[in-house]
């Protein structure tokens, strides 16, 4: 195939109808990185021949893509929060749901008096959640751990692309490597999946490391932890925000009460599913 046009590779999308919700998305981001073109372009000039070069790696990542890898590993990059960031497969792809994470902390302290707070992303990954953060609070002093050393690595080439200086990043277990301090928030997406979960199985999650993905304890061991410890790394008023499961939203609430937190609520990601739960350290006992 020498002389395919981009309408022509535009209709392969039924090809991969039975793999994807967003086939024909998944073209289009597929022809824009081959020829470096918007998609804009793609409308416009839709006879357009691609070059013996371009069809051969459009080729190449078409297959790819119906074999099942998810588009951001083959492009080797995921939008998140505006922010371009490079992905692979030693962590989480950066998905439009955990968006609300940040989009809750910015709400906490929409009216806020104090310009310089302090905040920890515990299991960083990619760095999407604190490196959006500190893109709408430079002011802020920001820390991203992750206990995966090529998780840190590419957390720390995303920080440096975008030049974040007040973002550091951490190889840490949770808390273990993170010195004595307190934060005004902390945020986690942290693993929430039972390791039995058919979901695993399927779709871009066979492409990403079980140890993102999964928790002990029907997936709530994790959490368990972070509401603990979080409380020891947290100023009096300080606010904890966990992203987990769609159902698991009245355990955690009952975690965080547990534990002492105050106006703890859940609320809900883009497709309605309770999402991420958040409470405020209230007085110490």
């Amino acid at each position: 195939m020498s002389n395919i046009t981009v309408a022509q590779c535009l209709q392969l999308a039924h090809e991969l109808e039975s793999i994807s919700d967003s086939a024909r998305l998944d073209i289009e981001l597929l022809l824009c990185h081959v020829l470096k073109k918007n998609r804009t372009y793609l409308f416009t000039w839709p006879d357009k021949t691609l070059l013996p070069e371009q069809t051969e790696e459009f080729l190449q990542f078409f297959n790819r893509r119906k074999s099942g890898e998810p588009i951001a590993h083959i492009l080797g990059q995921r939008e998140f929060w505006s922010l371009p960031l490079t992905v692979n497969n030693s962590t989480l792809i950066p998905r439009p749901d955990t968006e609300l994470l940040v989009e809750l902390v910015l709400e906490l302290f929409a009216d806020d008096s104090v310009q310089q707070r302090s905040c920890l992303d515990l299991g960083t990954g990619t760095g999407a959640i604190v490196l959006a953060i500190a893109s709408e609070k430079p002011e802020w002093q920001l820390v991203g751990v992750d206990r995966s050393a090529d998780a840190v690595a590419l957390a720390e080439k995303n920080r440096s692309a975008l030049q974040f200086a007040n973002v550091q990043i951490l190889h840490s277990d949770w808390f273990s490597a993170i010195p004595a301090q307190q934060f005004d928030v902390i945020v986690s997406n942290p693993p929430y999946i039972d390791p039995q979960d058919p979901h695993l199985d399927q779709g871009d999650v066979r492409f990403e490391p079980r140890s993102a993905l999964i928790a002990d304890n029907n997936g709530l061991a994790d959490i368990e932890l972070i509401v603990q410890q979080s409380w020891n790394y947290l100023r009096e008023q300080g606010w904890l925000l966990l992203e987990h499961g769609y159902d698991q939203g009245q355990v955690v609430r009952d975690l965080f009460r547990a534990r002492g937190f105050v106006q703890v609520e859940t609320r809900r990601d883009l497709g309605g599913n309770e999402r991420v739960s958040l409470g405020k350290k209230g007085a110490v006992s």
